[in-house]
């Protein structure tokens, strides 16, 4: 049995799923286009995130014994279109990194799944166009929404390195938006299995502008008072 057959249908790490059982990969419910042999070594380092998975590994599950071509080349080709596809650099390592003459290891938190993006996403389709209001986390007043996904990346860069300046330099610009608990919006569409879904802003400050909201912050609109659109 190869290493492909052996992984979880669906990987979540950063703003990526991995469909590996389909052979496919999205970022934010956009599909990217990988070939085959990449998404297999892909799948083969999912599996064994944070471990060292070595050359012998991946020419054992996935080039077989009676393959004529040249593994080297392969392997190398298909980690650089891998690391492309994930915008990935092999000298600052975000997601692969290469253990000379021993073989790969993927980095970050991954999570496993059942449900393909496609389900996800489609069920969120049929949300799209209808009125939310925003929900603040407990004991909190606003929700913080990025203006695209550029910002978006941004931001959790910041958080991760605990830059509470360069947050407020974002809201400052108005590249990281406020919104007012409360406030409504309409979901315009659902970004695959990462949980954001793009809105148009219809009250407060930032009134017809988009934003990045998180799904969870998003609770179905009843009849309000006391506020115009």
């Amino acid at each position: 049995m190869s290493l492909a057959e052996n992984v979880k249908p669906v990987y979540r790490f950063g703003p990526y799923v991995a469909d590996v059982r389909a052979g496919e990969l999205y970022k934010r419910g956009k599909k990217n286009k990988v070939q085959q042999q990449p998404m297999q070594v892909l799948a083969a380092l999912l599996e064994k995130a944070g471990d060292v998975v070595t050359r012998e590994e991946l020419r054992a599950g996935i080039w077989p014994a009676d393959t004529f071509v040249d593994f080297e080349h392969s392997l190398n080709t298909a980690i650089k279109k891998l690391r492309k596809a994930l915008g990935d650099n092999a000298n600052r390592p975000k997601y692969i990194e290469t253990l000379p003459r021993r073989g790969y290891r993927f980095l970050g938190e991954v999570e496993a799944a059942e449900e393909a993006p496609r389900a996800v996403a489609k069920s969120g389709s049929s949300l799209a166009g209808k009125t939310f209001v925003l929900a603040a986390e407990e004991g909190g007043e606003c929700v913080v929404a990025p203006v695209d996904e550029k910002c978006f990346e941004e931001w959790r860069r910041l958080r991760e390195l605990g830059d509470d300046v360069g947050v407020s330099i974002l809201i400052t610009e108005k590249k990281l938006l406020l919104l007012e608990a409360g406030s409504a919006v309409r979901l315009l569409s659902v970004r695959g299995g990462a949980g954001w879904c793009e809105v148009r802003i219809l009250e407060g400050e930032h009134y017809g502008k988009t934003a990045l909201v998180a799904r969870k912050m998003l609770r179905e609109e009843k009849k309000r008072t006391g506020k115009g659109k």
